[in-house]
């Protein structure tokens, strides 16, 4: 069995999707988070299946990997940034709101 780096990087991104979805279900669930937050969450799909599509564009494209080819990488990663922004935000939001409820009591 011999397994380079791209293919284990393949595995364990494939084999992430699951634990991720538990961990979605439960969050949406539990209604603990922020909206905002957990819209980021969600969001981050966005990230994952938009990465998808870009990387098989640069390998047919431009027979290269996806860091490699800079609009691409550069696009798929402001998704990422915008998934982070959400998270920030909405658990700020959430910090802010829990402050103001236990400075009234």
């Amino acid at each position: 069995m011999d397994l380079d780096a791209q293919s284990l990087a393949a595995n364990l991104f494939a084999g992430s999707i699951v634990p991720y979805a538990a961990f979605l279900y439960f969050l949406q669930r539990s209604r603990l988070a922020p909206p905002l937050a957990t819209f980021g969450f969600y969001f981050l799909l966005v990230f994952v299946f938009g990465t998808i599509p870009a990387g098989i564009y640069a390998k047919t494209h431009y027979n290269s990997i996806l860091a490699n080819v800079d609009y691409l990488h550069g696009s798929a990663e402001s998704l990422l940034t915008v998934t982070n922004l959400l998270i920030v935000l909405g658990l700020r939001s959430g910090i802010r709101r829990a402050e103001d409820s236990s400075a009234e009591r």
